[in-house]
Formats: structure tokens, sequence, C-alpha cells
């Protein structure tokens, strides 16, 4: 396994989040940072650092409040706003999608002036592939949770066109990781592959996508790590203990305590938090992650092996891979119908305990609605929260109303 490592917070160079988001969501700043100013060689390994470190910011609250969405979690909270999310109906003028859109906008941006910049050997170059590979990622998580998207203040783009643009950069990614061929451009490398792999299958690139897949080589795994900094918890630190242990509001839903491995959780009495939202109920606290120094697994053969086994639509092959995770969870060989449907089912259901809370479950929904739909919240049902109406039918999140307020060109 590999565990992607950055550089001590006081090195990173910390882009403004107005200044230099692809969204622009905010107009003419002084702080911005003029790639025609920027020293090339003194400047690469902390712009590449940088654009790292926003995408792992960033990627934590993409990954809460996707689990809030299609139901891997409750909100235990008091906001309106937030508990929008639970309820699949998500305001364009909603303040935390704004602060999501901004912040991944950001980890795509800051690569974007890297990548602008003219450095020495461009075709083998470590922070070139960095770079490339953590834009194509932001560009993915933009794509499979907001309807729509935009980059450098262009106009609206939609879902393929970003997974299109997405694409790209991995591939840029892939190929400069590969040539570097050391430790860290080999991992990176293997990261857009996977990355690429997603992008393709989500856009129904079956081909593409299991041609990817299969090309991971087994046993990789990639983690983003954290630090458990006060002074920086906020940019540093796992998103999903804060919102466990500070904000406590991610608690574990009824159907999802179970004795499975891979959803592990504490119930009231066995841990010392309080939700913030008392009325909300009994607090149940998810145990994947359980510091603020937690890493978050970002790609990994395993979800390579998923996307083979659907993009491949071989019956055979899916089932023997729901049946390796079963067995490696402690669950008997699968009894379910033979049926294509009933197995990719079950293949789906398999997959939502392998990544719970690791952001792939909105996506999966969004390609596979009826396969991949097990305790999503369905549309008109009523919201567990009692008195705060029903469960929506969206399916992503629309624009921020700012993003196309401040937009020139929408």
């Amino acid at each position: 396994m590999t565990t992607i490592r950055r550089a001590v917070t006081r090195t990173l160079l910390l882009l403004s989040t107005a200044a230099c988001s692809d969204g622009f969501l905010e107009v003419k700043n002084p702080n911005v940072i003029d790639a025609s100013e920027v020293d090339p060689a003194a400047s690469a390994a902390s712009l590449s650092a940088s654009v790292q470190q926003n995408f792992a910011t960033a990627v934590g609250t993409f990954i809460q409040f996707s689990s809030h969405f299609t139901g891997e979690t409750y909100i235990m909270e008091t906001s309106g706003a937030q508990n929008e999310f639970g309820r699949r109906e998500v305001s364009e003028l909603n303040g935390q999608s704004t602060t999501m859109w901004r912040e991944m906008s950001l980890a795509a941006a800051s690569a974007k002036l890297l990548l602008d910049l003219t450095l020495p050997n461009p075709t083998t170059n470590i922070h070139i592939a960095r770079a490339a590979t953590y834009r194509g990622y932001a560009m993915v998580w933009l794509a499979t949770d907001f309807c729509t998207g935009a980059l450098s203040s262009g106009p609206e783009l939609t879902n393929a066109q970003m997974l299109d643009s997405a694409i790209v950069w991995l591939s840029l990614g892939i190929t400069v990781g590969t040539a570097n061929n050391t430790a860290d451009g080999i991992a990176l490398s293997r990261m857009a592959m996977v990355g690429r792999a997603r992008a393709k299958l989500q856009k129904g690139d079956k081909a593409g996508a299991l041609a990817d897949a299969t090309a991971v080589p087994a046993g990789f795994s990639q983690n983003l790590t954290y630090q458990d900094d006060l002074a920086n918890r906020v940019r540093l630190s796992n998103a999903l203990w804060r919102g466990t242990v500070d904000r406590s509001v991610i608690s574990v839903p009824s159907y999802y305590q179970i004795t499975d491995p891979r959803v592990k959780w504490l119930p009231p009495g066995q841990h010392p938090y309080n939700a913030w939202d008392a009325a909300a109920g009994a607090y149940f606290i998810q145990q994947k992650y359980t510091g603020y120094a937690s890493p978050i697994r970002i790609a990994s053969k395993l979800e390579a092996e998923y996307i083979a086994a659907e993009a491949s639509g071989d019956i055979a092959v899916q089932t023997a891979l729901i049946n390796r995770q079963r067995a490696a969870a402690r669950q008997p060989v699968y009894s379910g119908g033979t049926d294509a449907a009933s197995v990719l089912t079950e293949l789906f259901d398999q997959k939502r305990l392998d990544f719970w809370l690791e952001g792939k479950r909105l996506a999966d929904y969004r390609r596979q609605p009826v396969a991949a739909a097990r305790y999503v919240p369905v549309a008109g049902s009523a919201y567990w929260r009692p008195n705060l109406g029903n469960i929506g039918a969206q399916t992503c999140y629309p624009l921020p109303f700012q993003e196309r307020d401040n937009n020139p060109n929408m």
C-alpha cells in the first residue's frame, strides 16, 4: 500500500480559495497568483504539495455530505441547510454546497496554475504528474456529485464534458508518472489509472474503463494522509472524524448497525460523544476513521476490480468478486438470483460495504439507480427526522448560485 505524504504545513503555498477557484466564485482579488510571476524551479514543489493538500481538504467533506445524501449516514444537525443533503433537496443557495464546490474547484485551479508553468523535464517531472492527477480527480468528484460544472470561469459543462476533461489530465498523470519511474511517480500513475477508469465508467465508456481497471496491478492501494495539528485542523485533519467528534453530526443509521467488519461503529455508552442535536436521537458513531490523522483510501485495485466487474457485464466475473468479498467479510456464499440484474445488485451491495464512507456511493447510484439503490432515501418517503418534510428526487447537487452569479460566461 502506498501512502501519500504531504509537506510540512508551513511550506505549503496556501492559495486563496476566492482567488484561484476554477468555479469563479469570486471576482478579482489582489492576492491572485499570476503563473507568469512564479519562479518554476523554486515554486514547483510547494505548488504541487498545495494542490495535493487542497484536494485532501476538499474530499473529506465531499464524502461526508454524499454519505448523508445516499443514506450511508444520518446527519444529527439543527441546520436546515445541512439537512437538505439528507432529504435530497439541496438548494442552489445552500451554503455547504457552495463551500464544497469552491474547495474542490480550488484543487482543480491550483493544479492548473502549476501545469501552466514551464517546468524542466516536463515528460518526467513529478510535480506535473502530481498536479495532473489531482486536477483530474477534482474534476471527477465535481462531475459525479454536482449536476453540471464549470472550469476556469468558462461556460456551464455537462457531467460528460467534465469527465472528458478529467480523462485528459488523468492521462497526463499516467504518462508522466510512469516515465518518472520513481516510487512516487509510479504510485501517482496507478492512482490516475484508477481515476481514469472511474471517469470512463461514469460516462459510459465500459470498454475503456475495463481496459484501465485491468491494468491496475494487484495489491495497489493509495491513501491520503492527514495530520492532527490543532491550529490547522480544518485544513489538515480528517473531516469525517471532525464531523464525528467536533461537530458530532455523523451518525450510523440502524440498517448499517451490522456485524460486517467493513462497517465499524459504536453505540451510545461505548463512546463519550453527544450528538450536536440531541433531539435527533441516539448517537451511533462511525469507527472507520478513528482520529484526526486517520487516512482516507482514495484509489485501489479493489475499486478497479469492481469497475472491471461492472464494465464487463460478465456474471461469472461479478459472482467471483462477490463471493471473494463475502468470504473476506465472513459472510456465506451468495445464494440469490443468478440473473444479470440480481447479480449486479449484489455486486453493488458488496461494494457499498467495501467502500462505506469513501464517497463512491453517489456516483454508483447515479450510474446504476436500480442496482445501487439499497438504503438510498426513496423520493417521496418521509425523511427520517419528523417535521422536516419528505425525501426529494435529486440525484446530484445543483450548481451553486454564486457560480452562476459571478461567472461571466453563464
